[in-house]
């Protein structure tokens, strides 16, 4: 659900940032970003938090696209930033810098920043990187459903062709059925399908999650256990 690696590097004495908690993190505080934007190695770009659990789908086809539950921060972030660590006052690294969200339509652009940047917290970043050293892979949480990604909102719906319900999956399960409307997902309301999706996401594999939702006029809520997607 990341685009995140994990690199072992053999060498002795390197020098290295230590992991704040991205679950502290308030709108307003200060942070820095580092990377190589345009191949300019060092550089250091100065902001602030501007949101939090901002839902934000990075990369090109649905196939190869990354849901984040992003800090967003007007700290500028360009081309070359990807990867590089947002950093807190303290020094401390907070989430791996990530997207952009840019003025440009154009799939070639390499349109710079408008002060919309967005990183993986930290919290997040880890745990996959944990599940990729102990497992060789990443495992993420799924409902078991089918998701209509050009259904406009609010809530998220389920589509209603052949295989949106996963046989035996956790949505099944809970009687969720083709064409049900999502409107809340733990609490937090559900705007569009890629707020359901990093919300899911977010969570454990495991966990139990309350779910709202509507059939025709009619608003229902049940329990859905979260299970492990397909690698």
């Amino acid at each position: 659900s990341y685009d995140l690696a994990v690199l072992k590097i053999v060498a002795n004495g390197l020098p290295a940032l230590q992991f704040g908690d991205s679950d502290k993190v308030a709108v307003g505080d200060s942070v820095i970003a580092i990377g190589s934007p345009l191949g300019l190695s060092g550089t250091v770009t100065l902001g602030i938090i501007s949101a939090k659990d901002r839902a934000v789908t990075a990369g090109g086809s649905a196939g190869e696209s990354s849901f984040i539950n992003a800090l967003q921060t007007d700290a500028a972030i360009n081309p070359g930033n990807s990867g590089g660590p947002l950093i807190d006052t303290t020094g401390a690294v907070i989430g791996v810098n990530s997207a952009i969200a840019t003025l440009s339509s154009a799939s070639n652009s390499q349109a710079g920043s408008i002060g919309l940047g967005f990183a993986i917290p930290i919290n997040q970043a880890r745990k996959t990187a944990n599940q990729l050293i102990t497992t060789g892979k990443a495992s993420y949480p799924v409902m078991g459903v089918s998701i209509d990604m050009n259904f406009a909102g609010p809530g998220a719906k389920v589509t209603t062709a052949d295989g949106a319900i996963l046989p035996g999956g956790p949505a099944q399960k809970a009687g969720i059925k083709p064409g049900d409307l999502i409107i809340e997902f733990g609490g937090k309301a559900i705007n569009n399908p890629d707020e359901l999706i990093v919300a899911i996401r977010a969570k454990n594999i495991g966990d139990r999650v309350e779910v709202k939702f509507k059939r025709g006029s009619s608003t229902r809520t049940t329990t859905v256990t979260l299970a492990a997607g397909k690698n």
